[in-house]
Order: C-alpha cells, then sequence, then structure tokens
C-alpha cells in the first residue's frame, strides 16, 4: 500500500490531534489514488423508504398500510392522507405520526391540524439553519415506519392465514367434492304447503 506524508507549510499552523483518520484505497486503476478521509463524530445514517417525488418536488411515501405521507418541500409540511377509506384505523395512524414528529422537533406542536382533503393530517416542519428540514422528515418518518411494521406484518399475515384456510383448507376442516351425498332436498324453506303468510293465497301447490 502507497504511503502519503502530509507536510504543512511553514506558515501553516498545524491543527490540533484529532479522531479523524484518512485511509488510502487503491483502487482498479493503479495510475489513481482514492483517499477516504472518516471523522468519528460524524454519524452516517442509511435509510429506505418506499417513495416517489412529485412534479414539484414533495416526496410522497407509500411504506404505510393504511395512510399516504407526504412531505412538501416548498410548504415545509407533512401530510398525512388516508389510502383508501377514512376510519378509525387510519385516524389512528395519522394521529401516531403526527405525534411521533412532534416528540422528535420535526413539526411544530401548534400546527397539527386536519388538511383540505377529507381525512387528512398535517403539520408544519420546523426551520432550521443548521440541518436539512427536509432530511431529517424523511429520516424520523423511516424511524416512525419501523414501529409500525411489525403491526402491518402481522395483520397480513393473519390475513394470509385467513385467505389459506378457505383456498387451501386442511383435511379435517373441508370435504371433497361428492363425499357428502347431495339430499333431496335442500335449505329451510319449502316449495309446497307453505301457508298464505308466504305467499297470495290460501296454500300454495
Amino acid at each position: 500500500m502507497p504511503k502519503i506524508n502530509v507536510v504543512a507549510p511553514a506558515d501553516v499552523v498545524a491543527p490540533e490531534p484529532s479522531n479523524i483518520t484518512v485511509s488510502v484505497n487503491p483502487p482498479e486503476d493503479p495510475n489513481l489514488i482514492r483517499i477516504e478521509v472518516v471523522d468519528p463524530n460524524v454519524e452516517k445514517v442509511i435509510f429506505n423508504v418506499q417513495a416517489r417525488r412529485a412534479l414539484n418536488g414533495d416526496i410522497m411515501i407509500f411504506d404505510h398500510k393504511d395512510i399516504d405521507i407526504v412531505v412538501m418541500d416548498a410548504e415545509k409540511k407533512v401530510v398525512a392522507f388516508a389510502k383508501d377509506l377514512m376510519s378509525e384505523v387510519v385516524y389512528g395512524a395519522e394521529s401516531r405520526l403526527m405525534e411521533h414528529l412532534r416528540k422528535t422537533g420535526i413539526i411544530e406542536y401548534d400546527s397539527i391540524q386536519g388538511g383540505n382533503v377529507y381525512g387528512s393530517l398535517e403539520g408544519k416542519i420546523h426551520e432550521s439553519k443548521e440541518l436539512d428540514a427536509i432530511k431529517m422528515s424523511l429520516y424520523q418518518i423511516s424511524q416512525w415506519m419501523d414501529t409500525e411494521r411489525p403491526a402491518m406484518e402481522a395483520l397480513e399475515a393473519h390475513d394470509d392465514m385467513f385467505d389459506d384456510a378457505f383456498t387451501t383448507p386442511e383435511a379435517e376442516n373441508s370435504t371433497e367434492l361428492g363425499e357428502v351425498p347431495h339430499g333431496e332436498e335442500k335449505g329451510s324453506i319449502k316449495k309446497h304447503g307453505m301457508f298464505s303468510p308466504y305467499y297470495y293465497g290460501r296454500y300454495t301447490y
């Protein structure tokens, strides 16, 4: 591995020792030297969300089972919409999202309110001079999604199990076609000999 000796000019004061490390990684091309500077005081955060960007720059997140989340870049707002129909379950998910963003300092306390779309809930993002407000909002939404994912996976597994019980039931809970003989009469309403409350006339034949 090649070694690099960095010598500061005489008129430049050398910085105090720190925990920053410099590593030289030889690339595939032997004529190039790739240097990576690592600062232990800076934490690199990697997270994944299922999202897409709208034409106006808004970021739409579709990870949740019941709601869709939109991070509005220009208006600096987070809005949650019902994915299908509005219900208590949907409102509960929207409320939990806003409460998480409020507690983590992403949205303003007094800005949580219903949106102009039926069943939506929104909150205004705090302004920040040190951090990227949009990136921090996305990160906290991904953190909230991690807390919601176990319940969503459990509900999905329950629905799959319920469908399997109908489509591919176990032998003890099902019968093959023809295993139970067909009776001459089926149902509880007789076709003949019924009294007049069910039909016009006294009897039916």
